[in-house]
């Protein structure tokens, strides 16, 4: 979501490299590449004008540490603006002293309300909450039924109420959301998520109900749902929103697409009211908690290694990598179907682009983030669908693969004979490397075993 940007700030960082102090004439170069980066990348005008001021005073001032390089002494600078920009701390979710607590959801239609709220949810039961949805969009045809769909989709109790016998209208949309507080407090139910109406446009009628929504419920959150791929027209309705109803947060959507990055930067300083999730894919599962630290160094080319360290904990099964690593460590080395389980645990991770993403673009990773773009996702795939082609037998000792069970193995999944002898010959050479480590000493071992098993420990 910020290539662009990222790509951007690392040109007019390098205009510096070489250069033995910092003066008025190079930084006043680097400041005109890094105020068109900002702006190109669809940045509040206003943040930029005043990023730029911040940056040039701290540089030319006498808060630079002299141990460092002009490029150095200049990324550092950048990085701290942004995170202050952003918001130095991540923003905390409120929650109510009495149950249930009660989320309004709020956005123009199309922000991708509905689906964010079933994402929301999903959040909250991973953190051992109780949540029920409840759809008050009693105008847009089959909004509530698109809500129910979603929250089956995620196993989620949701009020539907009754609409028969009143008109489409404010005491109807009131009735719906009293009707739902009382049930969530009589399920046990301890967090309600409103999703609201939208329109195409802010005006009065939609404030209004938001309003009465407000002073019926009395939520403990007010998100605003934004849609990321509109910019700054998601900046400006955020700060409307913000102006009339006092929003208490913002999500911003489709940040996997190619959204240029400028409301996330853009809407704390703007409106006073942080980002706090992003929505990052279709599944209920692609959506986190928005921290700035990590955003900007996405945006540094410092990678994200705290968040890829979250997602191994929360989506790897930590017995099956130790018991790989013992395999993989001993004499007999491991088999293809433990290569295969090793695979799929991956694949949970995410694409190996977005993976490789998260990685930094400096020092030992440095062009990574530049070859996930070459990176072939269907590649995975084939090799699972090749490991299942073979028998039990097969799959327990490589070295049995004939030239006429290769030839089977290819058909039955799909591929060619040399995609087979590929991965026969990649699989060798992994096991040789790991019985080189295995037979290299116990420290070693332990270090690997460590880094396969326990990748959860580091991330505390």
């Amino acid at each position: 979501m910020f290539e662009n940007l990222q790509e951007k700030l690392q040109r007019a960082f390098k205009n510096l490299r070489g250069q033995g102090t910092i003066t008025e004439e190079n930084i006043t170069e680097a400041l005109v590449e890094i105020r068109l980066a900002l702006l190109e990348s669809d940045v509040n005008l206003n943040v930029v004008g005043t990023l730029i001021e911040h940056v040039r005073e701290k540089a030319l001032g006498t808060q630079v540490a002299t141990a460092l390089s002009p490029t150095e002494q200049v990324i550092k600078i950048v990085h701290d603006e942004l995170v202050e920009i952003l918001g130095r701390d991540t923003a905390r979710f409120k929650f109510a002293s009495q149950p249930p607590t009660v989320i309004l959801m709020a956005g123009l239609q199309g922000s991708g309300k509905t689906t964010t709220s079933g994402k929301l949810a999903a959040w909250l039961k991973k953190g051992g909450h109780r949540p029920m949805l409840v759809s008050v969009d009693v105008y847009r045809p089959a909004a509530r039924q698109q809500l129910e769909i979603v929250a089956k989709s995620i196993s989620a109790q949701i009020y539907l109420g009754d609409l028969k016998g009143e008109p489409a209208g404010t005491p109807l949309v009131e009735r719906l959301a009293r009707e739902a507080k009382r049930e969530a407090a009589n399920f046990g139910c301890d967090v309600l998520i409103v999703d609201t109406a939208g329109r195409l446009g802010i005006d009065q009628p939609l404030m209004d109900e938001m309003a009465s929504l407000k002073k019926l419920l009395n939520p403990s959150e007010i998100l605003f749902v934004a849609d990321a791929m509109t910019g700054q027209d998601a900046v400006n309705s955020a700060d409307a929103f913000h102006k009339q109803l006092g929003i208490t947060g913002v999500v911003l959507t489709k940040m996997d697409g190619d959204a240029r990055g400028g409301a996330a930067l853009s809407i704390r300083n703007v409106t006073g009211a942080p980002v706090k999730f992003i929505g990052t894919g279709e599944k209920p599962d692609a959506f986190e908690a928005f921290h700035p630290d990590r955003i900007v160094s996405r945006i540094m080319g410092m990678g994200d290694v705290a968040t890829l360290l979250e997602r191994a904990e929360e989506k790897l099964d930590r017995g099956k990598s130790e018991e790989f690593a013992k395999k993989a460590l001993s004499g007999d080395g491991f088999s293809l179907e433990d290569f295969r389980d090793q695979l799929r645990q991956i694949k949970k991770l995410g694409s190996m682009q977005s993976i490789m993403k998260m990685l930094p673009s400096v020092g030992p990773f440095q062009g990574l983030q530049a070859a996930a773009e070459n990176v072939d996702e269907g590649q995975l795939t084939r090799t699972e669908a090749i490991i299942n082609s073979m028998t039990a037998r097969e799959r327990a000792n490589h070295e049995i693969i004939s030239g006429q069970r290769r030839k089977r193995i290819a058909r039955g999944s799909g591929t060619s004979v040399q995609d087979v002898n590929n991965l026969l010959r990649q699989y060798a050479q992994m096991r040789k490397m790991f019985k080189g480590i295995g037979s290299g000493g116990g420290k070693m071992q332990r270090r690997l075993m460590s880094q396969m098993g326990g990748m959860n420990r580091f991330g505390r």
